[in-house]
């Protein structure tokens, strides 16, 4: 692992321990040369996926890619960012196991769309706005009353 200060790949590993989920190790690292601490994550790797943009250019998928917009959309929300990290490992475990190299970044929006629904009403519309191109107010309004439209039939189930 190459040092993030001095660039040696001279480092070694201090301590290594799972995740409370155990699907990520973190290693503490130091380097050998500048005595610099740094710390790395492990993961499992089903497939190497690769996106293809709405323009049609082919770029490699970039899962911290992904936890930036995710970051974005639920800023100043009282969302947990263990639950964060969960939904992002879900979110790349459906993508590396549904079968396909290539993945369009629509589908990709789509699965986000998804998890973020069933996380954060204010984070899912703010996601959509972007990802959608919203224009004008109405956009909102409709995307607002899909979720309200949700809430009653859940209210629904519930009372029957």
């Amino acid at each position: 692992m190459r040092c993030p200060s001095c660039n040696s790949l001279d480092t070694q590993v201090k301590d290594s321990r799972p995740t409370e989920d155990s699907a990520v190790i973190r290693r503490r690292r130091v380097c050998i040369a500048c005595n610099f601490r740094f710390t790395t994550f492990e993961r499992v790797q089903l497939r190497e996926l690769t996106v293809i943009k709405r323009n049609g250019r082919r770029v490699p998928f970039d899962r911290d890619k992904l936890v930036r917009s995710l970051q974005i959309s639920l800023r100043k929300r009282p969302v947990d960012p263990e639950r964060v990290e969960k939904m992002v490992s879900a979110i790349v475990r459906e993508l590396e196991s549904g079968g396909e190299a290539e993945v369009s970044s629509e589908a990709i929006g789509e699965i986000v769309m998804e998890h973020l629904r069933q996380l954060d009403d204010v984070a899912y519309v703010r996601f959509a706005s972007v990802y959608r191109n919203f224009r004008e107010a109405k956009d909102f309004e409709t995307v607002l009353g899909e979720l309200s439209g949700e809430d009653e039939a859940r209210i629904a189930t519930l009372r029957k």
